[in-house]
This record gives structure tokens, sequence and C-alpha cells, in this order.
């Protein structure tokens, strides 16, 4: 079966998401974005307590001991307030685990309970080589990294007064940008991408009106880059595929053109018939892939088998060059995604 997968809709969905601030424990804003997306294209939308979202489709086969969940986060990297500095500068926790040099420099915005939003830019203590002679010798961890907030604060007292407390999110500028040559650039690709294709797949499926073989379930978490984005999943589920950025790098394949598919990672070997399924789909259908092996990873996937649940699992993605860092792939890897997703859940 031929799946007509929307470029530019993937592509535009894509951008919007990446523009939409989302640390994990501050994902509602996207996620109820993402609710009213499902809407739109007219699929009914649920919440798990926590505030996963739950997209069900329905199967043309009539096989209720096979339910396929394809999942993927909406939650990214970021950073909390951990305190105020005496000169008005915040000083960070972060959220997710990622290199403190690869936040320095970059702007940002401060997100309050009360619903303010200010902006600000990282750096660290020792920002001018003007000023510090050996700045750049300067260790960066989270004791020397600082939030310079774009507004009128010389104290803690003044930065207080404008309702920044310990606990707010701080979220980190995207600067993405689709360039001519099809390269998407910007943080957050992981996951976002993933989720842009699966959403590829629910407009086509809207707009074109076919239907996946097997009950399948869209699940997207909000959790996955703190460990436990899945591991609570409805309990219908047989197999999970969880959409994740392919990893690039030492002794890995993946380029950012091609589709990952993982046979291992830190949490352990993959389904081998539902990877090696997803092998032969992607040879049969000329789709561009690799498979790889992630010695420091884990995905939804690993969080769904510890939380308990009776599945099997695999786990594939678009290639994602200098993950947790400034990222970047290609529109045809998060395509491919798409079709590799839609011939699965075709079989």
């Amino acid at each position: 079966m031929h799946v007509s997968i929307d470029d530019n809709y993937v592509l535009s969905f894509l951008l919007e998401l990446l523009n939409t601030p989302s640390p994990t424990g501050y994902t509602h804003h996207i996620m109820e974005r993402i609710a009213q997306e499902a809407k739109r294209l007219g699929f009914t939308y649920e919440s798990t307590q926590k505030g996963c979202g739950i997209i069900r489709v329905s199967g043309h086969a009539s096989d209720a001991n096979r339910v396929i969940c394809l999942s993927a986060h909406a939650d990214t990297l970021g950073a909390m307030v951990r305190s105020i500095n005496d000169d008005g500068t915040l000083r960070l926790t972060s959220i997710g685990g990622y290199m403190m040099n690869a936040i320095e420099n970059e702007y940002c915005q401060i997100h309050t309970r009360s619903g303010k939003v200010y902006t600000g830019t990282i750096q660290t203590n020792q920002p001018s080589t003007h000023v510090f002679r050996n700045s750049d010798e300067l260790k960066r961890d989270d004791k020397v990294m600082v939030v310079r907030i774009d507004e009128l604060v010389h104290t803690e007292k003044d930065t207080q007064q404008l309702g920044i407390r310990t606990g707010d999110y701080v979220s980190f500028e995207p600067r993405a940008v689709h360039t001519p040559s099809g390269f998407i650039k910007s943080r957050h690709l992981d996951d976002k991408a993933s989720v842009a294709a699966l959403f590829g797949l629910l407009e086509s499926m809207s707009r074109t009106k076919w239907q996946p073989r097997h009950d399948t379930v869209i699940f997207i978490t909000n959790y996955e880059e703190i460990g436990h984005g899945a591991s609570y999943i409805p309990a219908d589920i047989t197999e999970m595929i969880a959409v994740d950025m392919g990893a690039i790098g030492d002794d890995l394949n993946c380029k950012e053109t091609d589709v990952s598919i993982c046979a291992k990672d830190s949490s352990g070997p993959y389904d081998y018939f539902m990877t090696g399924t997803l092998i032969e789909l992607a040879e049969r259908d000329g789709i561009q892939y690799v498979t790889d092996i992630y010695p420091f990873y884990g995905s939804d996937a690993s969080a769904a088998l510890r939380g308990g649940n009776n599945i099997r699992a695999a786990l594939i993605g678009p290639g994602v060059q200098a993950s947790h860092a400034m990222e970047r792939t290609h529109e045809q890897a998060v395509i491919n995604t798409a079709r590799l997703l839609a011939a699965y859940i075709c079989e």
C-alpha cells in the first residue's frame, strides 16, 4: 500500500512544535496544541493523569490481540531556577542530560508561576575575556552558569519583584531553521521531529481515508527526558515502537538523511522480530535506513518495559546530529520515518 505523506504539512508542523517551549514538566502548552491538531484532523484525544496524549486509530483487521503503539515525546531539555544570585542573575538546575557548554550564550525564556515570561541569556559568571583573564579555562558546570535577565535588575530583591522565584522554568531559544538544502537545524529535534512524523501519518489518514491494518495508538509522552515518559501505557497495547532521534557519531552508521533502526541501547536489545520486520520493510520500500547500537541511550520503549508492561518493543527515528546540543536533521529522514511507520502498521 502506498501512503502519501505531505512533506509541507510535516515540516510546517515541526517548525511550530520547535517554537513552542516544552521543557520536561512544563509541557501543557505543547500538549494542548497537539490535542487541538489531533481533533482538527478528526481523531479523538485522551490525556493520562500525568498529561501524556493518547490518539486511537481503528484498524480494518478484526484482531483484538494485536494493538500497535507508536510513541514519541514532546518534552525537551531545559532548566529551572535554582536560586537568585546577589546581583539579580539566576542560578540554574538542569532538566535532562546535556553539557553545560552546549547552552552557553544561548537566549532563553523564564516562565513564572504567575504566567509572566521574561527573556534572558545563559552565560558563565566570567563571560568576558576583557575582564576575566582565565575565563576560557573555567569549567562549565551548574556552579558557574547564570541567566542574565533582560530587565533592570541589580539585586536579588529586584529580580524577586519581577515575580521570578525558585522553581520557575527556563526554556532555551530553539533557533529553528529549515534550509533550502533540506536540513532542519534547531534545538529539540529530539523528539519533536518524531512527533511531526507521527502527525504526518495522521494527516495522511485524514486526507486520503486509509486505515492501518491493526488498531493503532499514537502515544505522545511528556516526561521522556527524565526517564519515565511511557512507564504507563494503555493496557491493551501489545507492541510498541518508540519513535525517537537516531544518534550520529563515533562507531555509528547513521547520517542525517537516514532512518535509524536501533537494535540495542543502554537498556538492552529490542525485539528481534520487530526489528527484523522494520529492516525488511525499509529494504522493500527503498527507504534509506541504517541499523545501529546506542550505548548511552534509553527510550520510551525502555520505560514501558521497565514499568512492567507486557509488550514487545522496537526503536526507530530520524538521524539527528549533535543530539542534546544544537541539533540538525534532514527532511528526508523525517519523511522516511513516517513512511516506514506507515508500512509497519499496514502489514
